[in-house]
């Protein structure tokens, strides 16, 4: 079983800058994705940003330029630093982990982005 713990949302003016973080815990699998979702009410979840533990990354077209996702593979953790942000990206932020063909999910995190 794995813990995944995420800090670091809150509400922000357009324009700002916010930086998620989200700890892996419990039987940890050095080889894994990591990555952030979102989801707003009424929407589905979708994904923001992802990395591998060998370090390739994938973004969603809307925040390319934007939001640049890292991992700390020796803290087993991932964080999602979100500049330029715009009202548009208000969403519940989801850390998710894959390892051993198993989904893991954290609690989420709201981030508010104000015009």
């Amino acid at each position: 079983q794995v813990q995944l713990v995420e800090s670091g949302g809150g509400l922000v003016q357009a324009g700002g800058s916010l930086r998620l973080s989200c700890a892996a815990s419990g039987s940890i699998s050095k080889i894994n994705t990591m990555g952030w979702y979102r989801q707003t009410p009424g929407k589905q979840r979708e994904l923001v940003a992802s990395i591998t533990s060998g370090g390739s990354t994938n973004y969603v077209d809307s925040v390319k330029g934007r939001f640049t996702i890292t991992m700390d593979n020796a803290k087993n953790t991932v964080f999602l630093q979100m500049n330029s942000l715009k009202p548009e990206d208000t969403a519940n932020y989801y850390c998710h982990r894959a390892q051993s063909g198993v989904n893991y999910w954290g609690q989420g995190t709201q981030v508010t982005v104000s015009s």
